[in-house]
């Protein structure tokens, strides 16, 4: 049975250790990614967040459907969200899932499609940049697994909003010297010119 969207500005997203308390014990590789894993990097809340994004595997895409049984699952795509009842697959070229309280018609988490491999990080817009994942990803004291802030920033580069400056400012002078040098060849390579660099330069 095809279910319809809540509007797309329907969201109460859960909080990161929600969602870890939800995925403890699947066995799925997952991490929080986007505004909020700046924030479980800095080890406080600097701003509000619209939503909670965690990236998973492509190939636990499934796994993690089901793992969220009680959310009914959407392929956002333009201005259309395609409902992805009981395993469908994904649109092509589809690399996100919003997932649904249909209870309470409010979205909850936002999950993205990731290439690569439990020891391997690949760049879904461009999958010749890759690193191994353990130098990507961090964990909070508590557990909860998180995208390292030179890998948020990175995505976050290629847009212009006041958010994702004020993300930088927080996350910037934390990023180790090895993290700084893959951010400012990960910008060089893909939006040269950008202005962090001149800020990551000082």
């Amino acid at each position: 049975m095809t279910l319809e969207p809540a509007p797309i500005d329907a969201w109460e997203p859960w909080t990161p250790p929600e969602l870890a308390a939800r995925l403890a014990s699947t066995g799925i590789h997952w991490c929080v990614v986007g505004g909020w894993s700046v924030d479980l990097h800095v080890g406080r809340v600097t701003r509000e967040h619209e939503d909670l994004e965690f990236a998973v595997l492509r190939d636990d895409d499934l796994a993690v459907r089901t793992a969220l049984r009680d959310l009914e699952p959407f392929s956002p795509g333009g201005e259309v969200l395609t409902h992805l009842p009981d395993g469908a697959p994904r649109p092509p070229d589809s690399h996100q899932t919003w997932m649904l309280d249909p209870r309470t018609r409010l979205w909850r988490v936002d999950v993205m499609i990731e290439p690569g491999d439990v020891d391997t990080w690949v760049y879904r817009r461009d999958e010749s940049l890759t690193a191994p994942r353990p130098f990507m990803e961090r964990r909070t004291p508590d557990g909860i697994p998180y995208l390292g802030p030179h890998g948020s920033l990175f995505f976050k580069a290629k847009y212009d909003r006041q958010k994702d400056q004020a993300d930088f400012d927080n996350a910037a002078p934390t990023l180790t010297t090895d993290e700084r040098a893959w951010l400012v060849d990960a910008l060089d390579r893909f939006h040269p010119g950008h202005p962090w660099l001149a800020a990551l330069a000082r």
